[in-house]
């Protein structure tokens, strides 16, 4: 008989004096009995507006899956093996595009895009974006993830694609989401132990990504097009709030659980977020798409709220208590 996933206390031991009241009920809404983390983040500072699931979030990390393959993405179209519109065969009637083999998590494609980079390139870039370090400043019981010490004996595709050798943490990805979402600036991340902090924070930045020029805004369509009609559909739920991410579904025997990752962000004229939903259980149901689906309620419950308007009811950097200011722009576009 078939043994279904009992329900937890995910919120259990979390320190949430700094967080955003708003962005963590409906963290915790979203996540509610499951086993996972999520991790909201402010992608313009580094701040880190909640972190739900705490014991979790923080340890040493989890098989990162598909989500991978952004660092395999970028680290390619920085190197030069591919570009955007390539084409490259994966079988012998069918040819996918980068932005197609992000939308459906295609293995065959990133696979023989790691074994055109190798083992070294591979980890330099993952390195590079935040893999195997400490994301944040100074948060209290944070640990780093791995970095691969050596390729797996499968080949690249193991790496490349489903993330074997690699430990990531749901921070680690938070912080490579928000590289990604602002640009290309890596911040530390930091968790603010009172509201007073987080009004009073300081942007630290970690380092600028050496990516290609253009790599950022090309992965960025395979990413939109993951929510739009891949693997991540789940997630959608307003065409005016675009969401962008990266589903992983994979088994981590390490240490015997099924493992479903979304790291994701919003494309809004006004607070923009990282998401990054983390599911990790020992029974079977646990994937990607379902991440996405918590995420997207996560979105759905801020955006009823009025979260990412310019005037909404409260947002990144709001004081309790204070009033919203209402932001006018002299011309308006459609």
């Amino acid at each position: 008989m078939r043994q279904r996933a009992q329900p937890v206390d995910p919120t259990v031991g979390d320190d949430i004096e700094g967080d955003d009241p708003t962005v963590r009920a409906a963290a915790v809404e979203a996540l509610g009995t499951r086993r996972g983390s999520i991790v909201v983040v402010d992608p313009s500072n580094g701040r880190v507006l909640t972190m739900v699931g705490q014991k979790l979030a923080l340890q040493s990390g989890f098989i990162p899956c598909s989500t991978i393959k952004l660092v395999t993405a970028l680290a390619a179209l920085t190197e030069h093996v591919v570009e955007r519109d390539t084409f490259v065969r994966i079988g012998r009637y069918t040819s996918y595009n980068l932005t197609t083999a992000l939308a459906r998590s295609n293995n065959e494609y990133f696979g023989a895009l790691g074994a055109r980079l190798g083992f070294e390139r591979v980890t330099h870039y993952a390195r590079m974006m935040g893999l195997g370090e400490k994301a944040g400043l100074d948060i209290s019981g944070e640990q780093p993830g791995e970095v691969a010490a050596e390729q797996p004996k499968g080949g690249m595709i193991l790496m490349t694609a489903y993330g074997e050798g690699f430990q990531m943490t749901p921070l680690e990805l938070a912080g490579l989401l928000s590289a990604i979402a602002n640009g290309g600036t890596l911040y530390y991340l930091q968790y603010p132990h009172s509201q007073e902090d987080a009004v009073h924070l300081t942007p630290q930045v970690k380092r600028q990504l050496d990516v290609a020029p253009n790599g950022i805004d090309d992965i960025k369509m395979g990413m939109r097009g993951a929510v739009d009609y891949g693997t991540a559909r789940s997630a959608a739920y307003d065409p005016n709030e675009p969401i962008l991410g990266k589903t992983g579904t994979c088994t981590d025997y390490r240490v015997g659980n099924f493992m479903g990752w979304f790291g994701s962000f919003n494309e809004v004229g006004f607070h923009k977020l990282v998401v990054v939903v983390m599911l990790a259980s020992p029974y079977r149901g646990v994937n990607g798409p379902l991440a996405s689906a918590v995420a997207g309620n996560l979105y759905r419950n801020l955006s009823g709220q009025r979260y990412f308007s310019a005037n909404g009811a409260s947002g990144p950097g709001h004081i309790p208590g204070m009033p919203e200011i209402l932001i006018t722009s002299p011309c308006c576009s459609r």
